[in-house]
């Protein structure tokens, strides 16, 4: 059998590609995103998808690659079983990939496998593409189906060959091994998954947990009863779970760990501002490096990511803060016989705010400007921080305070106008931009001409419809 010949990927597209991608982006930000790119399929952890897509109109342009350290491996018959071992050099194995969000609900792509590898099998290309059914970022749990598409290598003898999970020509995984079908062309799946809030916590910054299940046929499951291809079989299920940080705002930490049907990887990605970076370490469920399927490879990756004008910014949903009642103290458990008068409440105009979480509610204003609330008509100023009126707002958020634009449906708003209050009952919810939620008047069915955007309790500032 002819020795398989180590792949060594073009560096010069990291160098030469990541810049033009990073000149394109130059210009005003807009949507959010936050599940991180992965190695060769778009957006979700390192090899399996997500339930969740990237936004309208965002790409991402990622190349990723990781280094094989096996200086032998072994050699198969036609049927698949092992007759020796062959010395193999190991070497960078590269690949690089494209995807678009369409819709908010749909995400779809390109991929180049083994890119240096045009005399043994020759250079891959797969396509792959995801349909979300729910958000996990807007619905208690996230669905989504997919599927992956990789082309076969080609040797030139005549034998037709199957790609897999690694994305490199091997000459020992063909369609037909022995009585064995391996049919990994084609690979669909269905995935669920759940974001869940982060531990309070005074050290820690704003953080939140992603937790991914699916299963899935072709390179999720085939192959499991090869012994150099595989250690165990998992019936073509997947996992995986994702603790992302907000470092500050636009700047996203990861930390990784799934299991894709076969091996268990680790790793972590660094978002500012939509270029990511990250590395991570493949199969280390393998304590042996028996075959370069079954042994630890160490990678690397570097993707930027694309939202209408410029780059994509990273950021956590922010869920509104529940609605805090003040209770008034408990009775005493014995009677006082002695009547004593209390003070009457401080003297206020009763106000209903409108909070960003759609809701009103009623406060008293006293002509010194304090904000009163409870039966006791307490300043709202005492109470903080450990009482706050409910919601999210753009006061003191950097994008709001240098009047940046905001997108929502493929249309942009400027700001415009002053301040002005709102009644509750006559806006609805239509959007959110960087976690903070946007409201319209009317019932819906129209294109809204004016946004309004929760500056803080009761105060809102319009944008208004920018002519395309």
């Amino acid at each position: 059998m002819p020795r398989r010949r180590p792949r060594r990927g073009s560096r010069s597209l990291l160098a030469g590609g990541l810049p033009i991608a990073l000149s394109v982006a130059a210009g005003v930000t807009a949507q959010t995103t936050k599940v991180p790119s992965t190695l060769r399929h778009g957006s979700g952890l390192m090899d399996i998808p997500v339930a969740g897509v990237l936004a309208d109109r965002a790409w991402t342009v990622t190349y990723s690659g990781f280094w094989t350290s096996n200086d032998t491996d072994v050699t198969t018959d036609a049927s698949g079983n092992i007759t020796g071992t062959e010395i193999f050099p190991g070497g960078w194995n590269s690949d690089l990939a494209v995807a678009r969000g369409l819709l908010d609900f749909f995400e779809f792509g390109v991929n180049i496998q083994s890119l240096s590898d045009v005399d043994e099998g020759g250079t891959l290309w797969g396509a792959f593409g995801r349909l979300s059914i729910l958000s996990p970022q807007t619905q208690p749990i996230g669905l989504a189906v997919g599927g992956r598409y990789s082309s076969s290598p080609n040797f030139g003898d005549g034998v037709e060959y199957a790609p897999n999970r690694l994305g490199t020509p091997d000459r020992r995984l063909r369609g037909q091994l022995g009585s064995r079908d391996i049919d990994t062309g084609f690979s669909f799946y269905a995935v669920a998954g759940w974001d869940l809030p982060g531990l309070p916590s005074s050290f820690l910054p704003d953080h939140d947990f992603s937790f991914t299940v699916g299963w899935g046929n072709g390179l999720f499951g085939e192959g499991s009863d090869l012994d150099w291809y595989a250690s165990g079989d998992s019936g073509g299920w997947f996992a995986g779970v994702a603790w992302n940080l907000e470092l500050a705002e636009s700047r996203m930490l990861t930390f990784m760990s799934e299991y894709n049907g076969f091996d268990w990887n680790v790793g972590t990605q660094v978002d500012m501002s939509g270029v990511r970076v990250g590395a991570h370490l493949l199969g280390v469920n393998y304590a042996s490096n028996t075959t370069v399927y079954r042994s630890s490879k160490f990678g690397l990756i570097a993707s930027v990511a694309l939202c209408g004008r410029g780059l994509c910014r990273a950021s956590l949903r922010k869920r509104p803060d529940p609605d805090v009642v003040v209770l008034p103290a408990a009775p005493p458990d014995t009677v006082v016989v002695t009547r004593i008068q209390s003070p009457p409440p401080p003297a206020g105009t009763a106000v209903t705010l409108c909070l960003s979480t759609g809701e009103g509610v009623v406060v008293f204003l006293t002509s010194a400007g304090d904000t009163l609330v409870g039966p006791s008509r307490t300043p709202l100023s005492e109470l903080r921080p450990a009482v706050a009126l409910a919601g999210v707002y753009a006061e003191n958020r950097a994008w709001f305070e240098t009047g940046e634009p905001i997108t929502v449906e493929q249309r942009s708003y400027g700001r415009t106008g002053s301040p002005v209050q709102l009644d509750c009952d006559a806006i609805r919810q239509v959007g959110e931009h960087l976690g903070v939620p946007l409201f319209a008047r009317g019932t819906g069915g129209v294109v809204p001409e004016t946004l309004y955007v929760p500056v803080r309790p009761g105060v809102w500032h319009p944008y208004a419809l920018v002519p395309a």
